[in-house]
C-alpha cells in the first residue's frame, strides 16, 4: 500500500517554543492495540484534541497490525519518499530503520524540541541507535516481558512460585495440568511474540542468533527451543489444544478465566484486563526463566536474557515536511502527564524519568527487575527479517503441530531456510 504524505511546510515555530501548525495535518503511524482497541481509539481521540488546543494542527492516525506490516509500511515509505511523518515502532524495528538512513539523527537541537534528553529514562535509550552519539529513536514506552501465575493454583499444587529454568518451569506445569486445568496459556498464532522465546532459550544457551556478520538461526539452541516450544503443546499436552489459534491477547483471556497455572510470556499491560477478570487478586508477576531448556545453569557465554529490550520508540521521517510539528507531538505524548495517563489507560511503563519514578506498586517489582535484566536484540538493519524469519518457523508449524507435532526432519528444513534467507540479509547489512 503506498502511503500519503503529508503537505506543507513544517510549521512556524514562536519565541516561546511552540509551533503554529494551523490548516496542517501530522501523520503518525502507531500499531494497532489488540488487548485494548477502543481505549486507543479514545486515546487517539484526546490527543488530537490536545495537539490541536496546542499547535493547530490535526493529527491524522494511521496503524499497522503485525510485524510484517510493520516492515513493509517503512520499506514502501522510504522507497517513495513519502508517508508518515512520526513511525511508532517496536524497540526491535528501530534498527531496521535506522539502517534506511531515512530518520531524523536526534542532535542536542532535536532532543531540545522533545523536551531534553534528560526527559527519558536512560536504560529506554539503549536500542535508540547503535551509540549514543547516533540515535533516531524517542523512547515512547517501555514494556519488559515477565511471567503471570495464579496464585490460588499454585498454592493448590504446593508450588511457591515459577521456577528460574525451563525445564522447572515445564516441570510445574505439569502438576498444574489436570482437571480441566492447564499449566500454560500460550499464543502460537500470535504475529509477535513466538520468536521472543526461542531468541531467550538461545540467548541463555549461549547462541546470540546474530554476532559480528554471522547468523546462527541453524545452531543446536535454536532447535531446542523450538522443540521445547512446539512440546509444551504436542508432547507434554501442558497448553490448551485451542491455543494453536491463539493470539496473546487471547491467551491472557484464557489465563483471566482461571483455569490456567502460568502465562509465560506478558506485560504489565496485562493488569488492566487481569484485574477485571476472575482471577482479580488471584494472580502475580515473575521473571521468565533465565536458564536454557536442558540445562540447570547457564553456560558462562549464556546471557541472563530476562526480556528483549522492550517498548516503543518514535522516529521523525527526514522526509517530513513537518519536522517541527513532528516533535511537538512527541514533546506532547512524551511528557511526564501524558506518560502517566498512558500508563493508566494501556499498563506500558513510562519511557519519561519522572514518570516512572512516581509509578509504585509492589505487583510491579518483578516487571522493574525485568527491566534491568532486559537485553537488546542485536542491532543490525537485518533484524526485522531474521525477527520474520523466526515467526514464520512458527507459522509454517501450526498445520503440523495441530495434527499431532512437528517432526525433526521438517523442523531442520525451516531453519534451514530461515538462515539462508537470514544470512542473506545480513550481508545486504553489512555492505548497506
Amino acid at each position: 500500500m503506498m502511503l500519503t504524505a503529508c503537505g506543507g511546510g513544517s510549521g512556524t515555530s514562536s519565541d516561546n517554543g511552540t509551533v503554529d501548525g494551523k490548516g496542517k495535518t501530522l501523520d503518525v503511524l502507531v500499531g494497532v492495540n489488540t488487548a485494548y482497541p477502543e481505549q486507543q481509539k479514545t486515546w487517539m481521540a484526546d490527543i488530537d484534541a490536545k495537539f490541536k488546543a496546542q499547535t493547530g494542527a490535526d493529527l491524522k492516525f494511521e496503524t499497522f497490525a503485525s510485524a510484517n506490516d510493520e516492515l513493509t509500511k517503512i520499506q514502501t515509505s522510504v522507497v517513495a519518499n513519502e508517508g508518515p511523518d512520526v513511525y511508532g515502532l517496536g524497540t526491535t524495528f528501530t534498527p531496521t530503520a535506522y539502517s534506511t538512513g531515512a530518520f531524523v539523527k536526534m542532535g542536542d537541537a532535536e532532543w531540545a524540541k522533545v523536551g531534553g534528553k534528560d526527559r527519558f529514562n536512560p536504560a529506554a535509550l539503549g536500542i535508540s541507535g547503535p551509540d549514543d552519539k547516533n540515535q533516531i529513536g524517542i523512547p515512547f514506552s517501555s514494556r519488559p516481558f515477565v511471567m503471570a501465575y495464579n496464585t490460588e493454583l499454585f498454592k493448590a499444587a504446593g508450588l511457591d512460585k515459577p521456577a528460574s529454568t525451563w525445564d522447572g518451569l515445564l516441570d510445574q506445569a505439569k502438576k498444574l495440568t489436570g482437571n480441566g486445568n492447564y499449566g500454560m496459556a500460550v499464543g502460537y498464532k500470535d504475529n509477535f511474540d513466538p520468536w521472543k522465546f526461542v531468541w531467550a532459550m538461545s540467548a541463555e544457551a549461549g547462541n546470540p542468533l546474530v554476532s559480528g556478520n554471522k547468523v546462527s538461526l541453524d545452531d543446536p539452541a535454536v532447535t531446542k527451543a523450538y522443540q521445547t516450544y512446539f512440546g509444551w503443546l504436542s508432547k507434554d499436552k501442558v497448553v490448551d489444544p485451542a491455543a494453536i489459534g491463539w493470539t496473546n491477547s487471547q491467551a491472557m483471556a484464557a489465563f483471566g478465566q482461571g483455569k490456567t497455572g502460568i502465562f509465560p510470556i506478558t506485560t504489565a499491560t496485562a493488569m488492566n484486563s487481569l484485574d477485571k477478570s476472575a482471577i482479580a487478586g488471584k494472580y502475580a508477576f515473575a521473571l521468565m526463566p533465565t536458564v536454557a531448556p536442558g540445562q540447570a545453569s547457564r553456560p558462562s557465554n549464556g546471557v541472563e536474557a530476562a526480556s528483549i529490550l522492550s517498548g516503543d520508540n518514535l522516529v521523525v521521517a527526514d522526509y517530513s515536511k513537518n519536522k517541527d510539528l513532528a516533535f511537538a507531538y512527541v514533546k506532547l505524548v512524551t511528557s511526564k502527564d501524558e506518560q502517566l495517563n498512558y500508563n493508566k489507560i494501556f499498563g506500558d511503563l513510562p519511557a519519561n524519568a519522572e514518570g516512572l519514578k512516581s509509578i509504585s506498586n509492589p505487583l510491579l517489582a518483578p516487571v522493574t527487575d525485568a527491566a534491568t535484566k532486559s537485553h537488546a536484540t542485536p542491532f543490525t538493519g537485518a533484524w526485522s527479517d531474521i525477527q520474520l524469519a523466526l515467526t514464520n518457523v512458527v507459522v509454517q508449524s501450526l498445520p503440523e503441530l495441530s495434527s499431532g507435532g512437528v517432526s525433526d526432519s521438517a523442523l531442520a528444513g525451516r531453519l534451514k531456510d530461515a538462515q539462508t534467507k537470514s544470512q542473506a540479509s545480513q550481508d545486504r547489512a553489512g555492505k548497506s
